[in-house]
């Protein structure tokens, strides 16, 4: 449970409603006197995004969304139908609202906030310089566009400076780790000093083509014949039928055993003995952490920065099955270091990176934008 309460009510704007986004949505609404209410949409039909249709505690307002080119191109835009009927009927004493400037009618909902005085909070992954001539073009549209917001809430400490480079007040500009899981009530069991047969590598995800599953195949076949480990793969998804006819090729003991959740996935951390996240995205990051694993990610939107530090993992170039292949060699050379790296995981969720941690550093960030 939170440490800090907002009295009045709360709206929250997302452009969709992901399932792992739920807890926290939930936590949020019981830290709110007045109540939670979230106005997300749906995605578009090519997007491999598992969505939630409603929520625990928190009230969850359909939005309409329009969408307006592919997403991921450079020219996607999204119209979020019925935003400002929402705010009209929910008349949330303080807005946090997705700090996307493809979003367009979030500019509407600041507005309309701004007109009876009631804060605004932006939250996003960051302000990433681009290339070319067409980010100059853009970079000042951005800026107007972040200029909207009273304060604005990042998931990483180098969202936070991108922020403060596009001209954000670097007093109103905030981190919450990006959790996906709440503080762990108690430390998991200690694991064995020497291996149990081969070393377990774990991946547990959307089977994705941007997780890059591929990599990880390829990076374990890599290795000498006697160090290779068990990998599992865990997860479902579009691509899993391309990664299973990779693994027959190149690495046959990988197994597939499907999506997995609650018990059944406790298991497989419980067995693991080395996390790896060798693409984009992926919270399960932070849910491994939980379980006391050391992790290796790709280096990526910064997402991962805080979390994945020298004393409990490694971060990879991204693409880069060589430096994958010798971290993968280097963490399983040397299981004390392993065993004290995945203690090192655990004590950064418990302390750090966890959904109570988040709720607090938004209520904090809306505390301080409404007293100035």
């Amino acid at each position: 449970m939170s440490d800090y309460q907002f009295n009045g009510r709360l709206g929250l704007q997302q452009r969709l409603l992901p399932s792992y986004r739920v807890p926290f949505f939930d936590a949020l609404a019981v830290a709110c006197e007045g109540g939670l209410s979230v106005f997300a949409g749906q995605p578009t039909s090519g997007e491999a995004i598992q969505t939630a249709d409603h929520l625990g505690v928190a009230h969850y307002a359909p939005a309409r969304n329009l969408h307006f080119g592919r997403i991921g191109s450079p020219v996607y835009l999204c119209w979020q139908s019925g935003l400002l009927h929402w705010l009209d009927t929910w008349q949330p004493d303080a807005l946090i609202a997705e700090a996307n400037p493809r979003y367009l009618s979030t500019r509407l909902a600041c507005a309309w906030m701004r007109a009876r005085r009631r804060p605004v909070l932006g939250w996003g992954l960051g302000a990433p310089q681009g290339k070319g001539a067409l980010e100059a073009l853009r970079r000042p549209g951005r800026a107007r566009f972040l200029s909207h917001f009273d304060g604005m809430v990042a998931y990483s400490q180098r969202g936070a400076e991108e922020y403060r480079r596009m001209g954000f007040p670097a007093g109103r500009v905030f981190v919450a780790p990006n959790a996906a899981a709440s503080r762990p009530a108690q430390p998991p069991e200690p694991r064995l000093p020497s291996f149990a047969g081969r070393p377990v590598v774990l991946f547990v995800g959307r089977l994705q083509t941007r997780k890059r599953i591929d990599n990880l195949l390829y990076a374990c076949a890599a290795m000498p014949p006697e160090l290779q480990p068990d990998l599992w793969v865990v997860g479902d998804g579009p691509a899993m039928a391309d990664f299973q006819d990779i693994a027959r090729q190149v690495y046959p003991r990988a197994q597939f055993p499907g999506a997995k959740h609650g018990t059944e996935l406790e298991t497989y951390f419980s067995v693991a003995d080395l996390f790896v996240l060798p693409g984009t995205g992926g919270l399960a990051v932070q849910e491994a952490m939980a379980h006391g694993l050391p992790v290796v990610v790709a280096e990526g939107d910064g997402t991962q920065d805080d979390l994945v530090r020298p004393e409990n993992g490694w971060r990879v170039p991204p693409g880069d099955r060589a430096a994958l292949a010798e971290i993968l060699l280097e963490s399983l050379s040397d299981i004390t270091r392993l065993r004290r790296m995945g203690r090192a995981s655990f004590r950064i969720v418990a302390e750090d990176a966890n959904i109570e941690r988040m709720v607090d550093v938004f209520l904090q960030a809306i505390e301080a934008v409404s007293s100035q």
